[in-house]
């Protein structure tokens, strides 16, 4: 069968239950495979999440893989046609929980540097793979503590490719070149609960908030730029009340976040929060979680060998997007100056029967490999 080494590998890593943010075996499967090519590898694991840190050579510059082997949850097992942790190859598709996010990428990743290091045993610079069991939960422990470890000793990567899957219709035909940050916030309105046949008894906090809410609603935050959407602001969660129709609620609590760019600072989007709560004499307690920074990488040396290797594999004009939610490159931008995400096509993750064409696999570790050779053997 076509791709069996890529193939193979993705299998076995599908067969591992490894559910977020349990890892099951798979960082053991791929280090013993990169340790006899000459890896030296590094556990970083930290509370309850496991980490690797896997590195070949000692010069710049260092070009490094990085993904997870976590998956989210099967949802309903009724609803999987076949299993989801028994991978099976049907109608020219492999499907299994994570075939498409992201254990295909994974085993493309080994493969491609395996090709490439029997081609090239002495090659110049060096190669790293960056693994977390803990992307797809609160990623809190994953490849923020991995990139915390290598700053602390003053670990450079010069270029990192993150497997997420970034295709829409067809392999290669869009990649990541940055990502939108997120800021949420927990808005508490206060008010005062009472009976509501005597509403100059009581302070309904969401008369209160409502024009505020409307003005923050209708405000152009920014207008984005040349990689990056305007950004958004959207309410996901509002709560009131005491379940019963003639009660004036107490408070309200409004959840809502901001899908931001280069184009705004998180400082600057909570001020102009602050200044529109204020300005409506509101009754508010306010809570502020980052959830990542915006990062973007411009077209340069990282970008022109991801569009060179997809355009020479596959034949595709590849799109830079930015779109889509955060990834774990957000926290590999602060230690690295050239990030994209390059995988598979995404239509069918998180979903039931999550699967990805058995006949990517070998042409998505050929486009790993011909990015190695650009990045670190140019010319040959």
């Amino acid at each position: 069968m076509p791709n069996c080494k890529t193939l193979d590998l993705a299998r076995a890593l599908i067969a591992r239950p490894s559910v977020t943010p349990a890892d099951a075996g798979c960082l053991e499967l791929i280090g013993d495979r990169l340790a006899r090519i000459g890896f030296t590898l590094e556990r970083i694991d930290v509370g309850g999440v496991c980490n690797l840190w896997a590195r070949r050579g000692s010069e710049a510059p260092l070009v490094c893989f990085a993904g997870h082997t976590d998956v989210v949850p099967t949802g309903p097992l009724d609803q999987w046609t076949t299993p989801p942790f028994e991978p099976l190859i049907r109608d020219g598709m492999l499907y299994g929980r994570g075939a498409a996010d992201m254990k295909s990428s994974l085993a493309a990743f080994v493969t491609a540097i395996e090709e490439f290091v029997a081609a090239n045993p002495s090659h110049p610079g060096s190669i790293a793979l960056l693994l977390t069991s803990d992307e797809e939960g609160e990623s809190i422990h994953g490849t923020v503590e991995v990139c915390r470890a290598l700053e602390a000793r003053g670990e450079r990567i010069d270029f990192c490719i993150v497997g997420e899957p970034t295709a829409v219709n067809t392999l290669g035909d869009m990649i990541k070149n940055g990502r939108r940050g997120s800021l949420s916030g927990k808005l508490t309105v206060k008010g005062l609960q009472g009976h509501v046949a005597y509403p100059h008894l009581a302070r309904n906090p969401i008369h209160a908030v409502a024009p505020a809410l409307a003005e923050l609603v209708a405000i152009e935050w920014d207008r984005g730029n040349e990689y990056f959407p305007p950004t958004t602001w959207q309410i996901s969660n509002m709560r009131a009340g005491a379940g019963a129709s003639n009660v004036v609620p107490g408070s309200a609590e409004i959840l809502f976040n901001f899908r931001f760019s280069t184009a705004s600072s998180p400082d600057d989007l909570k001020a102009r929060v602050h200044a529109v709560l204020d300005r409506h004499e509101v009754d508010y307690k306010l809570q502020w979680t980052l959830g990542g920074k915006p990062y973007l990488t411009p077209r340069g040396t990282l970008v022109q060998a991801a569009v060179g290797a997809i355009r020479a594999e596959l034949g595709v004009a590849t799109e830079l997007s930015t779109t889509g939610g955060t990834s774990d490159g957000r926290f590999i931008a602060d230690i690295c100056p050239e990030v994209v995400e390059f995988g598979p096509v995404n239509a069918s993750i998180h979903k039931i029967d999550e699967c990805i064409a058995v006949d990517a696999l070998g042409p998505l570790a050929r486009c790993y490999r011909r990015m190695l050779d650009q990045l670190l053997v140019p010319g040959s």
